[in-house]
């Protein structure tokens, strides 16, 4: 009877010491978290560029005789400059774009307008069209009189939109600074992912690791650099032809481009603009360059998408446009990772079952 209770006691001490522990270990975990909370996105992107960014360091490094420090800053710098200088141009005209319309909508100086004869040539629908534009352009003042609280707002929020943006772009910028840091030291910390992969995974970890980084690399170039590619071959036939709010209609292409979505589809209603306003040579040539620029992905994406990578391409696929809904466009390359560790898992699964028939 008292080996019985001596045992009952040792369970209950055994028990309460280990749900202390949990509960200190938890207390450190959530402690840790909300101070390290801040600066966990920067350092999650900071990690994923300089996985990408890493082969493009170890060749600079052998070209200058490896010094990684100085290739790393390199790399960096231009990272950082390729950023900013685009972003400062199309920041700029969306910038100067709202502040002319916030400027009209609050002084009240506007001009009448007439719209184009041409839109009367319109089937079906170009009489009314005209009817409408041109009761707009003999009212334009006391419609925007009527509705400034509205378009007040709406220019109030589109000022905060642009502000966070920039804020965006602070946090980038410091993400390049953070992959510059990891990018010259990629060897340590190569090694260290590598011991973490290999105690979780066991074999296997050197090659899910190998695995990790080709599909970040593919994702960013597949999409993002994709996504890019197109925004600026569009931006540039925008700017070149003087289209009105050119980066403000660049931005948005550049984010339905990542979201992969048809850049294809603010351009029509640019076609009818040209149509309308500019000369028959100006407008066909616009047209082709923007019809070669919005289709361009469906050629790009097959090259860049998945190639050198393990994992099939419509997994990659379906783990970024899953993750991106999910989590945003971090959850580009964070559902692409997820997927492809489950793909690792499955063939593993599909080989030791293979093994054991």
């Amino acid at each position: 009877m008292k080996s019985i209770d001596e045992a009952s006691r040792i369970f209950v001490n055994n028990m309460v010491e280990s749900a202390v522990r949990i509960g200190l270990i938890f207390i450190l975990v959530w402690g840790t978290y909300h101070i390290v909370q801040p600066f966990i996105l920067p350092v999650l992107w900071g990690a994923i560029i300089a996985v990408a960014l890493n082969p493009v360091v170890n060749r600079l490094s052998d070209r200058i005789k490896g010094n990684r420090s100085v290739a790393s800053s390199i790399v960096t710098l231009l990272s950082i400059f390729i950023l900013v200088i685009p972003f400062a141009m199309i920041s700029t005209s969306i910038y100067d774009g709202l502040m002319f319309l916030t400027n009209m909508a609050t002084s009240g100086e506007l001009k009448n307008w007439s719209p184009n004869e041409a839109i009367k040539d319109l089937p079906l629908v170009g009489e009314r069209i005209f009817d409408g534009l041109t009761y707009l352009s003999l009212h334009i003042k006391e419609l925007v009189i009527q509705f400034l609280p509205q378009i007040k707002g709406v220019l109030t929020q589109l000022l905060s939109t642009f502000g966070s943006g920039l804020g965006s772009l602070i946090m980038f910028l410091l993400s390049l600074v953070i992959a510059g840091i990891f990018m010259a030291a990629s060897d340590p910390i190569s090694k260290v992912v590598i011991q973490v992969f290999e105690r979780s995974a066991g074999d296997h970890g050197t090659q899910w690791a190998g695995m990790l980084s080709s599909i970040i690399r593919s994702v960013l170039v597949g999409v993002i650099g994709v996504a890019f590619i197109q925004s600026a071959i569009i931006s540039a036939a925008l700017f070149t032809f003087h289209i009105p709010a050119a980066g403000l209609i660049s931005l948005v292409i550049l984010v339905l481009c990542i979201a992969q979505l048809p850049a294809i589809l603010p351009l029509i209603p640019l076609f009818a603009y040209m149509y309308f306003t500019a000369d028959t040579t100006s407008f066909i040539i616009f047209v082709i360059w923007g019809l070669l620029a919005g289709l361009s992905d469906n050629v790009l994406k097959p090259l860049l998408m998945g190639r050198g990578s393990m994992v099939p391409m419509p997994v990659v696929v379906i783990g970024s446009l899953g993750g991106m809904m999910f989590a945003g466009i971090i959850g580009l390359f964070l559902g692409a990772v997820v997927l492809a560790l489950w793909w690792g898992v499955f063939t593993i699964w599909l080989g030791e079952s293979k093994k054991t028939a």
